[in-house]
């Protein structure tokens, strides 16, 4: 395929899969589309290294990294500095309701309790901190900017943010080292002020998508940011098969941008019984919620989205202060989610789109991007033959 997605990045497939592991970034890349690690939880350190194994796999072929610095963040407007700052921000009552919803639930703790451990249910929310660094605080430019430099020390081709324009020192860094910067987009105003930033790529991430996402559907979003922005447009939300592909480059994108199509792969890093979940899961099983990152996300309905949505529960806190009011308690959630018919198995979930009713096959990243290729051309070419009629 020609057009100005694949010519700027040297792709066969204009096919931008957006992953938070390695072997999935490398065998789409590998494939002839690009992958792109999502970065957020990772260290600098981990960054690192998944950054020179991907680039050991894939010898010169291109790939990305995104990155998650939100326009407003309610830690770094407000004052605090650090993860340990941020801990006296979250408020008694919410560490007590994260704690009662694993109580009832019967989610065991990480480790038995000893005289010298904390307790893992106090009332104070202190040990419901599960963040890996107390330094910079997750969700933030000066997460991020670490981040950025181990991705601009390597060959990293492309540069995404996830949330709001890029700050204007990342596209200069991005720039400068000649590499292409983009951002995700979930209205049109979103984008026009991503291209003000001075991005070469926009993703125009419909309702339909996986993780944070707006309200509006692919099928008006993308044709409203390809007719008010003048640089190349992906396609993203809802997207995982060929015909999905073709009408987002009927609704003028350059290509695709895919998330959740990925989780169920063989490469997929996705936990045994999340990825059976959605597995079996229909399009109408998912739902935007604000109870794992304070912003909307959409993921798998779950007993954890249902407690949230409970009348007398209480409203989620913003970025980043919940994800480390419940970074601990998804931790001991994944570690006994593989248990069968137990509390922490029901809670389990993860962000996906409403592309999961198409996931009920196991299969190869690499099977996943030529059966979209192929059916791709099936339907390209059945609209030429009605053209021809």
């Amino acid at each position: 395929m020609q057009n100005e997605i694949t010519k700027m990045f040297d792709l066969e497939f204009p096919i931008f899969a957006f992953s938070h592991c390695r072997d999935v970034v490398a065998a789409v890349s590998r494939a002839g589309g690009m992958g792109v690690l999502g970065a957020v939880g990772h260290t600098p350190e981990a960054l690192e290294i998944d950054l020179a194994w991907i680039e050991d796999t894939l010898g010169d072929k291109p790939y990305g990294v995104d990155l998650v610095i939100p326009a407003q963040n309610s830690a770094e407007d407000s004052g605090p500095t650090t993860t340990s700052d941020l801990i006296k921000l979250i408020p008694a009552a919410h560490a007590q309701f994260v704690n009662d919803i694993l109580a009832r639930y019967e989610v065991p703790p990480l480790r038995p309790p000893t005289e010298n451990t904390p307790k893992q249910n106090p009332s104070d929310g202190t040990a419901q901190v599960g963040v890996d660094r107390l330094d910079a605080v997750p969700f933030s430019a000066n997460a991020a900017a670490t981040q950025l430099e181990v991705a601009l020390a390597k060959r990293t081709a492309f540069v995404a943010n996830a949330l709001g324009p890029p700050p204007a020192e990342m596209v200069a860094a991005v720039k400068s080292a000649g590499r292409k910067v983009g951002a995700l987009a979930g209205r049109t105003s979103h984008a026009q002020a991503h291209e003000r930033a001075g991005v070469d790529v926009i993703v125009a991430q419909g309702s339909e998508a996986g993780g944070h996402t707006g309200e509006i559907g692919s099928m008006v979003l993308i044709p409203e940011i390809v007719d008010a922005t003048s640089v190349p447009v992906l396609g993203a939300g809802g997207i995982g098969r060929g015909r999905q592909m073709a009408a987002a480059l009927a609704l003028g994108a350059q290509g695709v941008w895919c998330g959740s199509v990925w989780l169920t792969t063989d490469e997929a890093e996705t936990h045994p019984a999340v990825k059976d979940k959605f597995l079996t899961a229909t399009s109408a099983d998912t739902i935007r919620s604000r109870s794992l990152t304070g912003k909307p996300a959409r993921m798998l309905k779950s007993a954890w989205t249902e407690e949230w949505a409970r009348e007398d529960t209480p409203e989620p806190l913003p970025m980043p202060l919940q994800p480390i009011l419940t970074a601990a308690a998804q931790r001991r959630i994944t570690r006994s989610a593989h248990q069968a018919g137990s509390g922490a198995e029901k809670l389990a979930n993860y962000f996906v789109g409403q592309i999961v009713g198409n996931m009920n096959q196991r299969k190869s990243a690499n099977a996943v991007v030529f059966e979209m290729i192929e059916e791709f051309i099936e339907a390209v070419n059945a609209l030429q033959g009605q053209l021809d009629y």
